[in-house]
Parts: structure tokens; C-alpha cells; sequence
């Protein structure tokens, strides 16, 4: 997280609304919105949301399924 452009006040979001989503949906880095100086939203693209659940829901796969998918990719080129 970079703290200068990853944390912004919401007078910022209210300005800068469009700017911001780009620069989320770009870095895939999300953004903590913050109100009176404390945090209380953050702003996140919606594939690193879907992966971030997945993770939390168990959907993931193990390190011998991504090697073996890998191979695969590589032996079809």
C-alpha cells in the first residue's frame, strides 16, 4: 500500500470519483477511504474482491494443481 495515493479523505472520493475507480481497476491496489481522519471504507477492484472471497469461501487451489496446470500450458505451446 502507498500511503499517498492508496488512503483518501472522502472530500477526495466526492471530487475525484471517476479518477479514483481507474486508478483502483489499473493498480488493483485498493483504497482506504477515510472520514474525519479515521479509516472507514475501503474501495476495491471487483476481480481482487471475487479473489479475495473465493480465498475466505475456500476456493482455491494448491500449489501441485497450479505447477500441474502450468505444465500443461507450456507442453500445448
Amino acid at each position: 500500500m502507498k500511503i499517498t495515493s492508496d488512503i483518501k479523505p472522502i472530500s477526495y472520493l466526492k471530487a475525484n470519483a471517476a479518477a479514483l475507480l481507474d486508478q483502483i481497476n489499473n493498480t488493483h491496489r485498493p483504497v482506504v477511504i477515510t472520514q474525519n481522519g479515521e479509516p472507514k471504507a475501503v474501495l476495491q477492484d471487483p476481480q481482487s474482491y471475487a479473489d479475495m472471497r473465493n480465498a475466505q469461501d475456500g476456493k482455491t487451489r494448491t500449489q501441485a494443481e497450479v505447477f500441474k496446470n502450468l505444465a500443461s500450458r507450456l507442453q500445448r505451446r
